[in-house]
């Protein structure tokens, strides 16, 4: 049964005191420590009362931003994109024919510029920028450079295309590279060319590039650099292509290496 202590107790020894004082003193700092918390959220709510029109200003340019983004990919990029490829659909064409080689320059002009009122891919850049159909266009407009040798505008648009494909990407990159080899900027080609074959560990792509690249190093003398190229090739993609011929530039690197 619970004991009440009787009004106007006083302790009968000093344990006792000590224990009441103990008491006492805890209950004081648990009082200050929510006087505290009393006093913060007092001010909380004065700093809300007294701001709370910037704030709900703030909260409301805030949502139109987020609404206003999604309505704009929703009604307006979304539409756009879809346009732009089907717009896209006779330079395609023209550019695939070009590949096969059906009149390659003269079709790979009119991948560019388009043709019988149809747009080409520098006209989709333009008309639809932002889109991934101008993205695309990039990568078309900058293979089509390529082709005509005008490797400094196949920089530029393949420099532009972005992808996470397996291997879109990689040859966008190691078509740079191919480019600057063109413009005897051997240097800035190797660079490419590691970038493509790290861009993807696959057997389509990466060991393509790392043979680019360990070429590359040995005609810069850097035979070393080379040398670990071509070790990738034959130790992770040994099933690739180019490891059929990796042994005979292997010998080659270890040969300069000890010059």
């Amino acid at each position: 049964m619970a004991t009440y202590k009787k009004r106007g107790y006083k302790p009968k020894t000093e344990k006792e005191k000590e224990v009441i004082d103990e008491n006492l003193g805890e209950n004081s700092t648990t009082a200050e420590v929510f006087d505290a918390l009393d006093e913060s959220a007092s001010k909380a709510e004065d700093f809300v009362s007294a701001n709370q029109k910037y704030i709900f200003i703030i909260i409301g340019v805030v949502a139109a931003l987020v609404l206003g983004y999604l309505a704009y990919t929703k009604l307006v990029q979304q539409p756009a994109n879809e346009e732009g490829m089907n717009e896209m659909y006779h330079a395609q064409k023209q550019f695939n024919d070009a590949v096969n080689g059906i009149s390659s320059d003269s079709l790979y002009n009119v991948a560019l510029n388009g043709s019988e009122g149809k747009y080409g891919m520098l006209d989709i850049i333009k008309e639809y920028s932002g889109t991934p159909a101008s993205n695309l266009a990039n990568y078309y407009a900058g293979m089509s450079y390529l082709n005509l040798k005008d490797y400094k505008n196949a920089i530029t648009h393949l420099d532009k295309f972005e992808s996470e494909d397996q291997a879109a990407g990689p040859m966008a990159k190691g078509s740079i590279g191919d480019a600057f080899i063109q413009l005897e900027q051997p240097e800035q080609a190797l660079k490419y060319y590691l970038q493509a074959a790290k861009m993807r560990a696959n057997d389509l792509t990466a060991p393509t590039y790392y043979y680019k690249a360990g070429i590359t190093a040995l005609n810069l003398g850097k035979a070393s650099e080379a040398l670990g190229y071509f070790n990738t090739i034959k130790e992770t993609y040994p099933n690739a292509t180019e490891a059929s011929s990796v042994e005979v530039f292997i010998g080659k690197a270890k040969a300069m290496s000890n010059k």
